[in-house]
């Protein structure tokens, strides 16, 4: 898919529905936090979708996050290597400060402000704006996240993707050790 194609498909933003966080199954695997997620070397495999034209954009990612700082103080830093199906690659690096127990705030290179987690009944709660940056211009797009682990150790990561409020997309991450 082109990001011409994908720009299309959200420019259509009157024609889609409206979403809240997704929603994760009934039968999810043990509890993760957000360092259990990310510390460490990680890869996965996903795709962006716009609901509207049903265009996808896939990609393959290699994660590696280190944290310091002692419990209730610690940083979290991501470095996140994206290759997208159409040859681009991007990398960018999340850095996640603890607020409290099950409390995070986070910054990467494309957020707009803070991004907020919420590490709550053994899931996790990932919410942020970034611009996504293309060849004819910026897109300011909402990202509502859930993750989550399965019985097999796969950390699921799935959002609904908003741009002015309505929901125009989705992503679904499937990382592993």
């Amino acid at each position: 898919m082109q990001r011409r194609t994908l720009l299309l498909g959200l420019a259509a933003l009157p024609l889609a529905g409206c979403a809240d966080t997704p929603a994760p199954p009934a039968d999810t695997g043990p509890p993760i936090t957000l360092v259990s997620a990310f510390q460490g070397r990680t890869s996965g495999r996903g795709h962006f979708r716009v609901w509207v034209t049903g265009d996808e954009r896939r990609f393959t990612a290699r994660l590696n996050g280190t944290v310091k700082g002692p419990e209730g103080a610690r940083t979290l830093t991501v470095v996140e290597d994206f290759l997208y199906d159409d040859g681009q690659q991007d990398r960018l690096t999340w850095v996640f400060r603890e607020q409290g127990p099950g409390r995070w705030t986070g910054r990467r290179e494309d957020t707009v402000g803070e991004a907020t987690v919420v590490e709550e009944d053994g899931l996790i709660r990932l919410s942020y704006t970034a611009d996504f940056r293309s060849p004819s211009g910026v897109n300011r797009l909402g990202f509502e996240d859930i993750l989550y682990a399965r019985s097999d150790g796969t950390t699921v990561n799935d959002a609904v993707v908003t741009r002015a409020g309505i929901a125009v997309a989705s992503v679904r991450f499937l990382i592993r050790r």
